[in-house]
């Protein structure tokens, strides 16, 4: 078997499965209460602006390890709080990534390769947000039931049943119109449904406050999923990584300054580039020059065939990130030409059920010109989502990847 057909067999065999939900500082590799994880490739403290930098200094405030973002910046220059990046922690991080030691995360394990990977909470359906660069009152309110109240019970739940596979549920999600990444909706009304039990049992057991207002913010909440789909992928990318010769892409983050990728057979070196470009469609008010990059990771979904890779199975996506039913196939089709093969379990009802185009190859990317396509949402300069789009990634990352492996091999 070759390098990447050997990694190809490991990603799509992976079978993560939801087997618990934690506080980050007693599960994440690495996380103590100093600690904070952003997205993106590590960078120095200076290079780090805009959103991604207020949602850093934010964290620190909320994690109660400065009064201030004044005091917090002093800490971090003191190196009292020390900064990491998601993806070293096992982890992935939506928009700007905050990961602190109180924040609840999805543990999800290979049933196959035992690998774990780790994704926080998606905190509401408010376009403010700490991953968006926001902190007020009402972010910190709900962090604090996401911490308190949300996290807890899902976790008990989680191990009252004995862990959740997730392959069956992205699998049908879609055939619901999904694509696992900038549209949750079938996802988390299947994943609810798995709780439905569980949350029962727990009710009469003394959690009736809590289960009540768990379904009342799953009820409003069409993008909790995606949170499960990223850490699932997580733990199917990195099921793939290390395979010696490899050039299948196992990780791709973007922060406030670049885009970088990492490779199966590269070790855990980041190859970086520009940042991407975007075609958006943006809520009433905005305009392009609103748009700021401030990190993230969501789009480990694309390196395992959902997202991007997966557009023609959620025409629906149409209504919230715009372009037509051709374009999305005409993306879709194009994927099949930079990824090694077929995923065996994610399918596409209007290809005939064709496998998902999954295993990106960074010689493929560089022999067609063919840049990965990406959904997903977009921030704003002073804050809060301000849109969606389809991004594509820089190319200069998968052209060094490329020389590099001629070099080690």
């Amino acid at each position: 078997m070759t390098a990447n057909a050997t990694a190809f067999s490991r990603l799509t065999g992976a079978d993560p499965v939801l087997v618990d939900v934690r506080p980050a500082g007693e599960v994440v590799p690495g996380m103590t209460p100093e600690t904070i994880l952003t997205s993106g490739a590590p960078l120095p403290w200076e290079a780090y602006t805009g959103g991604q930098r207020r949602a850093i200094l934010h964290a620190a405030v909320y994690e109660e390890l400065a009064a201030d973002v004044e005091a917090a910046e002093a800490a971090i220059l003191a190196g009292r709080i020390r900064l990491g990046a998601c993806h070293d922690h096992g982890c992935v991080g939506s928009v700007a990534g905050i990961y602190t030691t109180s924040m609840p995360v999805l543990v999800v394990e290979s049933a196959r390769h035992r690998n774990r990977g780790f994704c926080n909470l998606y905190e509401g359906e408010s376009r403010k947000r700490l991953n968006y660069g926001v902190y007020d009152e009402e972010v910190r309110r709900g962090l604090d039931y996401l911490a308190g109240s949300l996290g807890p019970l899902l976790g008990a739940a989680v191990r009252r049943a004995g862990g959740i596979p997730l392959v069956p549920l992205i699998r049908r999600a879609l055939h619901m119109g999904d694509e696992l990444h900038s549209r949750n909706t079938a996802a988390t009304l299947l994943f609810s449904r798995e709780l439905f039990g569980p949350l029962l049992e727990l009710a009469g057991d003394g959690w009736d406050d809590e289960v009540r207002d768990a379904i009342a913010f799953l009820r409003t909440a069409d993008y909790f999923f995606l949170r499960l789909s990223m850490a699932a992928a997580k733990v199917m990318a990195d099921a793939a990584h290390g395979v010696a010769g490899s050039s299948l892409v196992t990780a791709m983050t973007i922060s406030c300054q670049e885009y970088a990728i990492r490779v199966s057979g590269l070790g855990d070196r980041w190859f970086r580039g520009p940042l991407p470009t975007v075609e958006a469609k943006l809520f009433e008010g905005f305009t392009e020059d609103d748009i700021e990059w401030i990190g993230g990771e969501s789009h480990i979904t694309e390196t395992v065939g959902l997202g991007g890779f997966a557009q023609a199975a959620a025409f629906g996506l149409q209504a919230y990130q715009g372009g037509g039913p051709e374009a999305m196939v005409a993306n879709n089709l194009a994927m099949y030409d930079i990824t090694h093969g077929e995923h065996p379990e994610f399918k596409i009802p209007y290809l005939g059920f064709r496998g998902t185009p999954t295993g990106i190859d960074v010689h493929r990317v560089v022999a067609t010109g063919v840049a990965p396509v990406i959904d997903g949402g977009l921030a704003g300069r002073d804050g809060g989502q301000i849109g969606a789009g389809t991004l594509k990634a820089p190319l200069a990352c998968f052209i060094a990847a490329a020389q590099a492996l001629g070099t080690a091999g």
